[in-house]
């Protein structure tokens, strides 16, 4: 079973993403927020399963998509997963990599 670490910038997005739907629905703020996170536990098991996003010798960037969002995540040398941001789906990614 893989190690997940979530960098601090996906901290965030999930904060940002919690209060702006919180403004309307604090209970639908948190399944949505706790949602994103236990659809990220699916990575230990299977580290590869996101769809490839950017892939170079030196790092191989993924994505596992849950409903209108798009969880970015780094799949390291020593298969440790590093959780990079939580996007909406209509967010430009690649200004943000």
């Amino acid at each position: 079973m893989e190690e997940i670490i979530w960098t601090h910038e996906a901290e965030i997005w999930l904060k940002e993403i919690y209060d702006y739907i919180a403004l309307d629905d604090e209970q639908k703020a948190s399944e949505v927020v706790d949602g994103i996170y236990e659809e990220a536990q699916i990575l230990r098991r299977h580290p590869r399963i996101g769809y490839q996003y950017q892939k170079k010798p030196e790092k191989e960037i993924r994505i596992l998509l849950y409903g209108h969002y798009r969880i970015a995540y780094l799949v390291t040398a020593n298969d440790k997963i590093k959780i990079l941001g939580v996007f909406h789906g209509a967010l430009d990614i690649d200004r943000y990599f």
